[in-house]
């Protein structure tokens, strides 16, 4: 994924074992810069930066990427209850402190928003400056698709998974392979003129990889995150974006996270959709590096190693 990888596992302070990797070996950062922090949504994964990973790195940026509890190269036993925003932010917290990263740069996508976001709340002093992708802090089952959707019928495939686990759990490790649920996801999330399927493929083939009640559980506590209630308390600036024709969240909830986080700006991807950094990564990349710079250049000069 990186010119240079750098790939290893960090124990937290409760015992989970998180993978990350970085374009910089942790003994050689360079604290004039910041880190560039990826963070991937719900049952997505860092090959959603897969433009934006390569763009940065040949501008000489610092990049960490990581994978949840739960999620992926990282610890995948003990109570799925853990896997919660407090102990994802915790996690990365105390990642950036064992690596001497003094200050980050925040991306999240979709379901990062909200850890992008917690991150915010809980450790400010981590972050000069985020960059917000897709994201809600209303619940999702209420606006999904436009509609409340999901929140009618979640429960009752919630209880179908329960009552045929065997059934649910063959089609959970093989779905990928349907075209028809390739095609699902691809007309829901995506513009289709602009990506690839293979893009699909491998995204889905990803979540296969996970455990199958991972979905359920992310979904109700996104559904119960709060952050909504402090966003005028984050200070954090921010760069808020979104697609005008994301069909899962729609685009004035970019504009309600604009109203509420006092240091903030939108930008709204003609066309765009769920996933504008895939659909249109030129337009996504100038965008965020418009950003980063100013924040690079007003803050990190005055960083001490």
């Amino acid at each position: 994924m990186f010119k240079q990888n750098h790939p290893n596992y960090f124990y937290t302070s409760d015992g989970v074992r998180i993978f990350f990797n970085t374009n910089f070996a942790p003994t050689d950062i360079d604290h004039s810069r910041p880190v560039i922090v990826l963070i991937y949504g719900l049952l997505c994964n860092n090959n959603h930066y897969k433009y934006q990973i390569p763009y940065l790195e040949n501008l000489g940026y610092q990049i960490l990427i990581h994978d949840y509890r739960f999620h992926y190269a990282s610890s995948q036993e003990g109570d799925i209850e853990t896997c919660n925003f407090a102990n994802i932010t915790k996690d990365l917290h105390e990642l950036l402190i064992s690596l001497k990263i003094k200050q980050s740069i925040f991306i999240g996508h979709s379901m990062g928003v909200n850890i992008c976001l917690e991150h915010a709340r809980r450790y400010p002093e981590d972050m000069i400056a985020q960059i917000l992708i897709s994201g809600t802090v209303i619940p999702p089952q209420d606006i999904m698709f436009d509609s409340n959707i999901i929140d009618i019928v979640s429960p009752h495939l919630k209880k179908f998974t329960e009552k045929y686990p065997a059934f649910f759990k063959n089609f959970w490790k093989h779905s990928y392979k349907n075209p028809v649920a390739q095609y699902v996801i691809f007309d829901g999330g995506f513009n289709k003129k602009q990506v690839e399927m293979d893009f699909i493929q491998l995204y889905m083939k990803k979540i296969s990889e996970l455990p199958e009640a991972l979905f359920f559980h992310l979904l109700k506590i996104m559904h119960d995150h709060d952050v909504i209630n402090f966003l005028e308390l984050i200070k954090t600036p921010t760069l808020v974006i979104g697609g005008d024709k994301d069909k899962i969240i729609p685009n004035y909830l970019q504009r309600i996270l604009t109203t509420h986080l006092p240091i903030s700006e939108l930008y709204i991807v003609k066309d765009g959709s769920h996933v504008p950094q895939a659909d249109f990564p030129e337009l996504i990349n100038q965008r965020l590096i418009r950003f980063i710079n100013k924040f690079e250049n007003s803050n990190v000069k005055q960083i001490k190693p």
